[in-house]
């Protein structure tokens, strides 16, 4: 049996041996391709769109996240620069209001300057007592500071009124607005005396009435008109307004008309209370 092995693995015997395996696989090979191609091809058909689908899925997928990654940095960035915004708005409204400040006080001090022979007491304005054209104001001194009942009060380049009560931290300024005041005043270049009327009827308008100018007085609109020497409540010399459209009354006897206050009531913020009072 050895013999018969040994005499049959001749060189010769193993080489058509491999020769035939490799036929073999070969044929195996070139069937195999034959019935797999069209396999294959099916599945490539129905795979390679899925691929190419999903990898432009991912690729879409991956655009709107880095998107989504841009406009938050976007936002949390336009969140820093609102809240930058919104940080120079207010120190530029405080700046704004600072400078109105200032400029208020500058006309008080100024106003000061102009009635140097009186002693003052600066106090701001915290309510309007009256529905009528800001006829009575109340400010935030009172007896404590020193302030009485016919002081007179100035403000913005004029007379606002005279002091008809008083707490002990605050008072209540009768204005020369109201509807029963009466001021004696007179025109500063000539010395002619006239009567200074607060009109309710006037308090869209702006203006008070003058009235008992004689009638032989020249008036011009633009004259000023002060604080006369012979009022009994307030201090000679105290600028009220403007005289405007003063003609002669029915009587031919005196002259009416208007005055345009030097105060502008209508943002009147701060005064100064004159200390000393009419004797």
């Amino acid at each position: 049996m050895g013999k018969k092995i040994s005499s049959f693995m001749t060189s010769k015997n193993i080489l058509i041996v491999l020769t035939v395996l490799c036929c073999f696989f070969i044929g195996t090979s070139f069937f195999t391709d034959t019935l797999t191609k069209p396999l294959r091809k099916c599945v490539s058909m129905v795979v390679v769109p899925v691929q190419k689908g999903m990898n432009n899925i991912g690729l879409w997928v991956y655009d709107k996240y880095q998107t989504l990654q841009e406009i938050s940095v976007v936002l949390e960035e336009n969140k820093d620069l609102q809240n930058q915004v919104d940080a120079l708005t207010e120190e530029n409204n405080q700046l704004k209001q600072d400078s109105y400040e200032l400029s208020r006080l500058r006309d008080l001090y100024e106003l000061d300057s102009q009635y140097t022979e009186y002693s003052k007491i600066g106090a701001r304005v915290i309510g309007i007592t009256t529905d009528n054209w800001h006829s009575s104001l109340k400010i935030d001194k009172g007896t404590d500071d020193g302030i009485q009942v016919g002081m007179n009060v100035i403000a913005s380049g004029g007379l606002v009124g005279i002091i008809s009560e008083t707490g002990s931290n605050y008072s209540i300024i009768k204005t020369i607005t109201e509807n029963n005041s009466n001021v004696s005043g007179m025109l500063i270049n000539t010395n002619d005396t006239c009567i200074v009327e607060g009109d309710i009827e006037l308090m869209d308008t702006g203006m008070i009435r003058v009235a008992h100018f004689n009638s032989n007085v020249i008036v011009r609109n633009g004259d000023k008109v002060v604080t006369s020497n012979i009022s009994d409540k307030y201090l000679q010399g105290i600028l009220i307004g403007y005289v405007k459209d003063v003609k002669l009354d029915s009587n031919n006897l005196t002259q009416s008309g208007y005055i345009v206050p030097a105060v502008d009531f209508n943002n009147l913020q701060e005064v100064l209370v004159i200390t000393q009072l009419k004797e």
